[in-house]
């Protein structure tokens, strides 16, 4: 049974088209990218699986169970973690806040034990405590932990953010422009930490980028859309030959 799998997945708004008949096989452990102009509707992708959008056509289906009509919170608990182009992170609340309070999704207590503070709400407290130094610890932000993360650097902020997605435990971890507005040595670092995430969580990854250098160097399938359509999918040595491809997206990148 794929992970995910969509089909003939459509969604406008209003008049406008904003993608038509996507469709896309996720298996676990793949490694997928989804690239395309600006506009072309890969963020409406991201958005339909997690919830933020309902499909106006089509099936969206997890693990042989279709997320139709589930709200974010639903299908986060189902197994699925997503970042977004723009950080969102807590700015009034420190690092180990911000992973702790993400956990809170699925608590293991009632409103009335945590009024009671009863060995219950103690207990899953602990639990979620652990859970969020252990990420932070995995992803060498322990040193951040009481920071606010307007204080850190802009690349910090982005694993933190990584770190959060993580801490859900996900099988499926769908990343929307992880490099967006990073240096050139804080892509190199994220290269090296996603690819380390892949293989010590062995988890799926679904990502959208725009820089080049992190899809060709990380995705082992691509899939490419433009005006809400796929022109493209293969590996990234199809993809970077695809005339499609570089008529529409790649241009001067294209090998």
């Amino acid at each position: 049974m794929a992970l995910l799998q969509i089909n003939n997945m459509s969604h406008r708004f209003g008049g406008l088209c904003a993608l038509n008949n996507f469709g896309v096989t996720l298996e676990p452990g793949d490694f997928m990218g989804l690239i395309g102009p600006n506009g072309a509707g890969k963020t409406t992708v991201f958005n339909l699986v997690s919830g933020f959008y309902q499909p106006s056509d089509g099936e969206i289906l997890y693990k042989g169970k279709t997320l139709a009509g589930l709200k974010p919170h639903k299908v986060t608990s189902l197994g699925i973690a997503r970042t977004f182009q723009n950080i969102r992170l807590w700015k009034d609340m420190s690092v180990l806040d911000n992973i702790r309070i993400a956990q809170h999704h699925n608590l293991g207590y009632s409103l009335l034990d945590s009024f009671m503070r009863t060995k219950r709400y103690i207990n899953c407290e602990k639990q979620i405590k652990k859970n969020s130094i252990d990420i932070l610890e995995a992803l060498d932000l322990i040193k951040y932990a009481d920071d606010l993360p307007d204080n850190l650097p802009y690349g910090i902020q982005r694993r933190v953010e990584i770190a959060r997605a993580l801490s859900l435990k996900p099988d499926l971890l769908m990343l929307d422009e992880p490099a967006a507005g990073l240096s050139s040595a804080d892509v190199q670092d994220l290269i090296t930490l996603i690819k380390w995430i892949h293989k010590e969580f062995n988890i799926t990854i679904w990502m959208i980028e725009h820089q080049m250098v992190v899809v060709m160097s990380l995705c082992s399938i691509i899939k490419v859309i433009d005006f809400g359509a796929t022109i493209a999918q293969g590996t990234p040595e199809q993809i970077q030959k695809n005339p499609e491809v570089i008529k529409a997206y790649l241009g001067d990148e294209a090998i």
